[in-house]
């Protein structure tokens, strides 16, 4: 299994449906189990750190028009130019976000607290030179959308874990998100928490640094053994 795959994807699958949005993974495949999302809102449909495939518009179109593409983690470039472009659309990036720009070919429209219109609020998760990541809020049906500092990927997961911080961030954990109370849990790699959100990102947080060794040793033990 490639952890993660090349050129463009002829396969995608849905891995997550709610009243207002799903998810896919473009490369059903790969280990790190790349997770974009399409959300429906008053304003029309958004699309989040989207992986491209052959086909999936027609996921976008049984939610509406699209309306924008958000970028939540300044390394997530991913296909965000190429479905913008393809809808005519802008790239939504947090306004505090640095070095984007001019890697993404699309207009970009900057934002601060919300997404125009609609009741998903920017959250800042991580700013730091290495590091920069936002994550939305729906408020009206409490959906949490986390690009990469908890995942659902075996990588992401110790022990008996159903939501999993990042192996790069378990010893100082992204506290942010313990403020949210989430319904649902939608993640840049994996599929998304449906159930039980909140617990289970309570208990990712709480658990980060105690599961870390096992963690790391699971990741050490693959990459030895495969």
């Amino acid at each position: 299994m490639a952890m993660k795959e090349t050129g463009p994807a002829t396969d995608w699958a849905e891995v997550d449906r709610w009243e207002r949005g799903a998810s896919w993974i473009a490369y059903p495949d790969e280990a790190m189990e790349r997770a974009s999302h399409v959300l429906s809102t008053d304003a029309g449909v958004f699309v989040v750190d989207p992986v491209d495939a052959e086909g999936i518009d027609d996921l976008f179109a049984e939610f509406g028009d699209v309306a924008g593409v958000v970028l939540l983690l300044a390394r997530h470039k991913r296909d965000c130019a190429a479905v913008a472009r393809r809808h005519d659309v802008p790239v939504y990036v947090p306004d505090w976000m640095s070095g984007v720009e001019d890697d993404i070919d699309a207009p970009v429209e900057r934002v601060h607290r919300q997404l125009p219109d609609t009741d998903y609020g920017i959250h800042k998760i991580i700013k730091n030179p290495f590091w920069q990541e936002a994550a939305l809020y729906g408020d009206d049906d409490d959906t949490l959308v986390v690009a990469e500092a908890v995942g659902t990927a075996d990588f992401f997961l110790a022990g008996s874990e159903r939501l999993g911080v990042h192996p790069a961030l378990r010893l100082k954990p992204p506290t942010k998100l313990g403020r949210l109370t989430p319904d649902r849990i939608l993640v840049g790699h994996g599929s998304g928490v449906m159930e039980d959100a909140e617990a289970a990102l309570t208990d990712a947080l709480k658990g980060s640094r105690g599961r870390a060794p096992s963690l790391y040793a699971k990741t050490v033990k693959s990459l030895v053994f495969g």
